[in-house]
């Protein structure tokens, strides 16, 4: 019998919400959003070299934690009002 995923109840996947990241406002359309994501609003230029880091920190999550960092493997629950700072450094 094959194993199929079932959808977690809890998760709001058609849901829209409204977050803030460096200062702007997007409506994003799911309750977890991904760094990959984030960096994607913040530098639509796409500027991704190796030497190229992204530092993402946010607060007012819809999870816990609450605020904090977000990693690579890592995606955040988010709500309406939920803050993005995003800074990318070179390495140069």
């Amino acid at each position: 019998m094959p194993i199929t995923a079932r959808a977690n109840p809890r998760v709001k996947e058609n849901k829209a919400f409204d977050i803030i990241i460096n200062g702007i406002t997007y409506r994003v359309k799911g309750e977890l959003i991904s760094l990959d994501q984030i960096v994607d609003h913040a530098y639509p230029d796409g500027n991704r070299g190796p030497l190229v880091k992204f530092t993402v920190n946010f607060y007012n999550g819809g999870g816990r934690p609450l605020q904090g960092k977000v990693s690579n493997r890592r995606r955040i629950r988010i709500k309406d009002g939920t803050v993005f700072n995003v800074t990318r450094t070179d390495r140069s």
